[in-house]
């Protein structure tokens, strides 16, 4: 695709892995509908991005996601690129950036459930080391939600490796609401 006309800016490239293999599902291709996917390498990178495809730089039409954690970074750069003062999360939907409760591992366990995840990871050939996981003592006790969480996180490139299987795993009536959203959006 050459001339993408809409820009979903996203924290990382295990979201941008979920948002492309969440709309293939959907039988949508996103390069052909001249959307393009932009891993941003952090949330704090907004600004610059904003500044490259938004109403200062390319004036393309902007979309996102990002964590809870990251929602301010998202507000400030929105809100100094000129789309609004004091927004809010409302706001935020209004102008296609979509917010993870915690994070999209998060959201995308909580819509599989634990069991379903492990049955990923075991496919995957990884359910001895979360077993391990699971032993470690600052982990004992804790969720096996809380513990699948930390897994994710704690592998090298973990997050990229299940985005992609994890939303394979989905029942397409089950999809977290700020990937629906999102997707809707578009």
């Amino acid at each position: 695709m050459n001339h993408p006309h809409t820009v979903v800016l996203v924290e990382g490239i295990s979201d941008r892995s979920a948002i492309e293999a969440l709309a293939e599902r959907r039988g949508r291709n996103l390069s052909a509908e001249g959307i393009s996917v932009v891993a941003m390498g952090g949330a704090t990178n907004i600004g610059a991005h904003i500044g490259e495809f938004g109403p200062p730089g390319r004036d393309l039409r902007l979309a996102g996601l990002c964590d809870a954690g990251e929602q301010g970074a998202f507000l400030r750069g929105l809100e100094r690129a000129g789309f609004g003062s004091d927004l809010t999360r409302s706001d935020l939907e209004a102008l296609g950036f979509f917010v993870c409760v915690a994070d999209l591992e998060d959201e995308l366990i909580r819509a599989l459930g634990t069991a379903t995840v492990e049955r990923v990871v075991d496919a995957e050939g990884e359910l001895g080391s979360f077993r391990t996981l699971q032993k470690q003592p600052p982990w004992r006790g804790r969720s096996t939600h809380d513990q699948l969480r930390r897994f994710m996180g704690a592998g090298s490139g973990r997050k990229i490796r299940y985005a992609g299987p994890l939303v394979a795993a989905l029942e397409l009536d089950r999809v977290p609401r700020p990937l629906d959203g999102l997707l809707a959006h578009l």
